[in-house]
């Protein structure tokens, strides 16, 4: 069992703590955010110890690991802190917003052999797991395409003056808060992003956020992608990799679908999973040297480095961008 620090406490943050009051695996004891006193009524029904500063968090040494559920440009001074005061760190997704503030994290929790977690928790469905198997196994032959989306009604609720709804925390409109998962996704599959296309415009909002952005990619493999992430409709997870046996799509985060050549399909339906929890309980795992996260250091570093070169694009009038 470790003990965590939650930093930041909107409803993503109250989301993860309720995720794991069960856990074997890791416990929070604490919490603090930049108004740690609105929430004290949350943190005494839950028996936290309100914490007032990031800064008491990391001096605390019964804290194992902090839990970053904080605006993004915070990310890369706060796990450098961490690492600095020998604590682990989960934090939530993108990483960073560029791949040099990713490189020097994860550089500098490397120095002290500290591990890091990222919020990924799509890696934890049931279904991904059988699809990367069958991945994996060639049921499909060679991987030569692969689409995918998340989008949502999310924007509907954000407000003018919100970390979230500044587009400097957000570039990109959803990709920061959706389609990132998407990417990750992919990378898992294909690895490396050699270039992208990308448009992202504000369609619909009357604040200055992006709500409507797509991207085309080629990976280093070889292998082709597309990815659209919608900040104003409807619900939709999809993940659809494409073989030259046929393709496995997620259509939708519980279900999959597999298609051969001769057109027979099956169809699998799975039962909804606590996939937040298992990613801060597969965390703790690696803490205590049980089984490595399943986000690897170089894909960390590879998703931020495919979300640098997709806002880039998005602000040269969707040229291709080579990455690094």
């Amino acid at each position: 069992m470790i003990n965590a620090a939650m930093i930041g406490l909107g409803w993503w943050g109250k989301h993860s703590i309720d995720s794991i009051k069960m856990s074997e695996k890791i416990k929070i004891t604490g919490a603090c955010s930049r108004n740690t006193e609105n929430h004290k009524d949350f943190l005494s029904e839950n028996g936290l110890h309100l914490y007032k500063t990031y800064q008491e968090v990391l001096n605390d040494k019964s804290i194992d690991a902090v839990i970053l559920t904080t605006p993004h440009s915070m990310h890369a001074e706060q796990i450098i802190a961490a690492a600095e005061h020998d604590k682990h760190v989960f934090a939530e997704k993108p990483l960073t917003l560029t791949k040099a503030d990713a490189v020097r994290c994860l550089d500098a929790l490397k120095k002290k052999n500290l591990k890091l977690g990222i919020g990924f928790s799509r890696r934890f469905q049931p279904a991904y797991l059988d699809l990367m198997n069958m991945v994996k196994d060639g049921e499909i032959g060679q991987v030569l395409h692969i689409e995918g989306e998340q989008s949502g009604p999310s924007a509907y609720k954000l407000k003018d003056g919100m970390w979230r709804a500044k587009k400097e925390e957000s570039p990109g409109g959803a990709m920061a808060a959706r389609g990132t998962h998407v990417m990750d996704a992919m990378i898992s599959i294909a690895g490396e992003v050699d270039r992208i296309s990308c448009i992202s415009e504000r369609r619909v909002l009357d604040f200055d956020l992006d709500d409507t952005t797509s991207m085309m990619m080629k990976f280093k493999s070889g292998i082709s992608g597309y990815l659209g992430t919608i900040y104003v409709t409807a619900d939709i997870w999809r993940l659809h990799v494409y073989g030259s046996k046929g393709y496995l799509l997620m259509d939708a985060e519980t279900r999959l679908i597999k298609k051969t050549l001769d057109n027979k399909e099956s169809v699998k339906d799975y039962p909804p999973t606590n996939i937040v929890g298992l990613a801060l309980e597969a965390f703790a795992d690696d803490v205590e040297g049980k089984k490595a996260f399943p986000v690897t250091s170089e894909e960390a570093i590879y998703g931020v480095a495919a979300f640098e070169a997709m806002v880039k694009s998005a602000q040269n009038e969707y040229e291709w961008v080579k990455l690094d």
